[in-house]
């Protein structure tokens, strides 16, 4: 089972120790990053992991692989030198791992560090991307009787992740640690025992003077409460989210929180993607097992469908996957998830005759337009690109504009409702220099109701301009959990447990 190594990266040992201390329940080892030190406490490193009292690993990373020490190789080696000097039969009181670079060849330093069971770390590190060859990379990296092979790449696409799983499948009988850093790969780590890596680095997060040693790293508290690190196992079904960029979704917390406190064994994490093709090429390796949909991807995922529920016809847009027996099944918890959380806000049965301005054209609108048809309202579809308002209009035989002057204008007589149905507002999804607030040329009279799909921040400027006016509003988290709900459902093959809905919440991850 893959191990959780919590990075130590303060200035000081003390500081380390008082680090590690915080969160020792998580880790499983610890690694000695003698590069963040000041240069006056790297001379006292031989005693650390006694105090440590936790298996540790001694790194010390040159600048070009990542690191900070910026010193010759000289005086790295010398310092690795200290930190094995006068081992102890206690190997408890040695370190329990060094870590050495593919190219660094000492062989005084390997036999040292051998002969008092201290274990190598045969390391390959590419902080800008992720090398065509690393299969022969791995292969070629030199190691001997139980070193561990490890190749940390930086993954700038859905494209380079996969390659490093491959990678790492095609180099077998070995303990190896395979890392994706940045924000592509996060779930190459959160996945380590999927991706047959021996162990993987952790961060803490919440101390703000502690440098982040790697880009991407996890919450080791996050890592090993929210995602259950150490209860993933081959028989682990892996569910996530897809979308791009995916800065922000609170999915894992509600869906991880659930299936902790249900005892089930499956594990939800975030997959930034920018290929669906290879996106899906991936998901077939991990064998995952279902998917939410977020943007830019509710209709771009459609072609790639083997079998849909009818809704997915009429709406035109998909937010749930799951992988059965043919291949991937879609359906769209969006649109029941909105009417219900609608019809519990606006306080009525039906909307009937009711006229309504839905800002978007997209995925979330799609879902939108389609129930407020079904439940007869009249409706106006503004959207930036006028062309997609027609035409999502079309389907409904119902009036459309761009937003401009012309669609704000429309809007006076779509006013009984207004829905904001694109991500403009949310963390994470806002283009620069653009407006956060689609309609910010409209002039609430106060009489509206309102409703924004975005839901992290609670309060877009969109919403705060109606709140302002005096308008009853809501943001997009009723409607969230009630679709999260429903693909629970389709996820499990069982009713989400109603009385656990307090329980569980979204929140950032």
């Amino acid at each position: 089972m893959a191990k959780i190594c919590l990075c130590l990266s303060a200035k000081t040992l003390e500081r380390n120790l008082e680090i590690l201390g915080k969160y020792r329940k998580y880790a499983d080892i610890a690694e000695l990053r003698v590069d963040c030190l000041d240069p006056n406490e790297r001379l006292m490193i031989r005693r650390f992991p006694e105090l440590a009292d936790i298996p540790v690993i001694l790194t010390i990373r040159r600048v070009v692989d990542g690191g900070f020490f910026d010193g010759g190789e000289g005086a790295r080696i010398n310092l690795m030198a200290r930190g094995l000097a006068y081992a102890d039969a206690d190997k408890r009181r040695n370190f329990a791992y060094l870590d050495l670079e593919n190219d660094l060849d000492v062989p005084s330093l390997e036999e040292a560090a051998r002969t008092f069971g201290t274990r190598i770390i045969r390391s390959y590190h590419n902080i800008e991307t992720t090398d065509a060859d690393l299969p022969f990379i791995i292969r070629s990296i030199p190691h001997s009787g139980n070193d561990i092979i490890k190749a940390s790449v930086k993954a700038n696409s859905t494209r380079d992740v996969l390659s490093l799983l491959r990678a790492g499948r095609e180099c077998t009988g070995q303990d190896k640690i395979l890392i994706a850093m940045g924000h592509y790969g996060i779930y190459s780590r959160i996945l380590a025992e999927k991706f047959g890596s021996f162990m993987n680095y952790s961060a803490v997060l919440n101390e703000p003077d502690i440098s982040i040693s790697a880009p991407g790293q996890v919450d080791i508290k996050e890592l090993a409460e929210l995602y259950r690190f150490h209860k993933i196992t081959a028989n682990t079904k892996v569910y996530g989210v897809i979308g791009h960029p995916l800065k922000s979704t609170g999915s894992p917390r509600f869906f991880n929180t659930i299936f902790n406190i249900e005892s089930i064994n499956a594990v939800y994490v975030p997959f930034p993607v920018d290929s669906l093709s290879t996106f899906f090429e991936l998901a077939q390796e991990l064998k995952v097992c279902g998917l939410s949909v977020t943007v830019p991807y509710k209709e771009a995922v459609i072609p790639f469908l083997n079998n849909h529920h009818l809704d997915i016809i009429d709406i035109g847009a998909c937010n749930t996957l799951l992988m059965g027996l043919q291949g991937w099944e879609g359906t769209n918890t969006d649109a029941r998830g909105f009417s219900d959380s609608l019809l519990k806000f606006y306080g009525k049965s039906n909307i009937k005759k009711h006229r309504v301005t839905v800002i978007g054209a997209g995925g979330a609108a799609q879902a939108v337009v389609h129930e407020l048809h079904r439940l007869g309202a009249k409706i106006l579809i503004l959207n930036r690109s006028a062309y997609k308002a027609r035409d999502l209009a079309a389907r409904y035989k119902c009036k459309w504009g761009g937003l401009d002057n012309r669609g704000i204008e429309m809007m006076d007589k779509f006013h009984d409702i207004i829905i904001q149905a694109t991500s403009l507002g949310m963390d994470g999804c806002d283009t620069a220099g653009s407006s956060t607030d689609p309609v910010e040329m409209y002039r609430f009279s106060g009489k509206e109701e309102v409703m924004d799909l975005v839901y992290n921040p609670e309060m877009t400027p969109f919403l705060k301009r109606a709140a302002n006016a005096g308008c009853r509003y809501q943001n997009g988290y009723d409607m969230l959990i009630r679709q999260a709900c429903y693909q629970y459902a389709r996820f499990t093959g069982k009713d989400f447990p109603e009385h656990l809905t307090s329980r569980v919440q979204f929140g950032n991850t």
